[in-house]
């Protein structure tokens, strides 16, 4: 299904984002969460991509599963790191001829033992780059859907750590959507004032494709740390800070803490009139689920 289509009608959107784990067991165990999950309807669900095409083939061969065993529509990230133009192109013919509709086209992160990495190398130096050339691919007819892939891009309501210029982190924005994106992801965020002065700015800047929040429930205080890397360093507000800390080391507590602070969030975000939420899931769905429920989800969905 585009994602025109699935934004149009299913408003919020309520979709998920999984990674291609590297064992066995792992993919079973994850398989199994997507069953869980796959129950509450979700609008569809995103699979991460690595670092230097990583994991390329993990993530082909997880999104070709959710394609052709669950009801879910896929959306594979796709980045610009070290890829030529060929390579970028095979990967569009092969999700195509999976019937994949959707990508979510990043700039993605240089892989970490290569910190002065050369962008130069590969065919692509900023996402709306890969955006451009998605759109090609769309125009040239290879997709067997007329419209071809539904595009997404990344929002950074915190701001991007490589654009300190908050104007220009904007105006890189706009370059992706001039370019044809179809809507915004956002990075995770733990305080709704950023997202909705992100919504705000977007808003005076012209920018009127659909705007997705990013949603992460803390489930441990070392998964934290881990995201706050990974997130380019994701703030963490007081209100949450202390919750957790009257948690300490009670792992259970945290959990219920991370839950109760994220549900919260979300309903804030739903009474704003978000556009949809797509929750970070690191392949468990307990958390999302206690969300869902909480917040009445399960049953209207």
């Amino acid at each position: 299904m585009h994602i025109r289509d699935i934004l149009r009608d299913s408003k919020p959107s309520l979709s998920f984002e999984f990674f291609p784990p590297r064992t066995s067991t792992a993919w079973e165990e994850l398989y199994q969460t997507i069953r869980d999950l796959e129950e509450l309807q979700p609008t569809f669900v995103s699979v991460t991509y690595g670092a230097g095409g990583g994991t390329r083939e993990l993530t082909h061969d997880l999104v070709v599963r959710i394609r052709e065993t669950t009801s879910i529509p896929p959306v594979p990230h796709l980045t610009c790191v070290g890829h030529s133009e060929q390579e970028v192109t095979d990967i569009l013919n092969r999700y195509a001829a999976a019937g994949v509709s959707n990508i979510l086209a990043l700039r993605g992160d240089p892989p970490k033992d290569q910190p002065d990495y050369d962008w130069s190398e590969g065919g692509f130096r900023q996402a709306a780059d890969l955006v451009r050339f998605i759109r090609k691919f769309n125009d040239s007819g290879a997709h067997p859907d007329p419209r071809g892939f539904g595009i997404g891009v990344a929002g950074f309501p915190e701001g991007h750590p490589t654009t300190p210029n908050r104007v220009d982190e904007l105006d890189f924005l706009m370059a992706k959507v001039d370019e044809g994106a179809d809507y915004i992801c956002t990075q995770l965020f733990f305080d709704n004032h950023d997202f909705l002065d992100f919504r705000d700015r977007c808003d005076l800047a012209g920018i009127q494709i659909p705007i997705i929040a990013g949603v992460m429930p803390v489930t441990s205080l070392q998964g934290m740390k881990r995201m706050a890397e990974l997130a380019a360093g994701a703030r963490y507000p007081a209100k949450l800070l202390r919750a957790l800390a009257r948690a300490k080391d009670n792992s259970e507590a945290v959990e219920r803490v991370g839950i109760h602070y994220a549900a919260e969030q979300c309903a804030g975000l739903l009474n704003e009139g978000v556009d949809g939420i797509h929750f970070y899931t690191l392949n468990k769905s307990h958390a999302t689920r206690e969300i869902y429920h909480s917040l009445g989800l399960a049953a209207r969905r």
